[in-house]
């Protein structure tokens, strides 16, 4: 099980990337190729000033039932380790343990 506060701050990021979402966008917007160095440079100083955790690559993909960060499985939304257990006990539809 992942420390609690690791769990939480990974939440925390999670609404800061929402609340900025658009405010981001619109900022990304005016970097276009069409804008002129000044407007560039102007718009990723505003960009600068953003939290840096409103942006979303600081995200990281978390176990939903560990919270555990590696060995993450997107296609399930589980570690590793989950995958294994809960596909053992049959939990997970349409996966089984392969022999040969």
């Amino acid at each position: 099980m992942a420390k609690l506060a690791l769990i939480n701050k990974q939440e925390r990021r999670k609404k800061l990337v929402a609340q900025y979402a658009k405010k981001r966008a619109a900022i990304k917007e005016k970097m276009s190729v069409n804008a002129t160095p000044e407007e560039r440079k102007e718009a990723m100083l505003k960009l600068a000033k953003l939290p840096r955790n409103s942006n979303p690559t600081r995200l990281h993909n978390r176990c939903s039932v560990t919270g555990r960060a590696r060995g993450y499985s997107r296609m399930f939304g589980l570690c590793r380790q989950q995958v294994r257990t809960q596909a053992s006990e049959g939990k997970l539809p349409g996966v089984r343990k392969s022999s040969w």
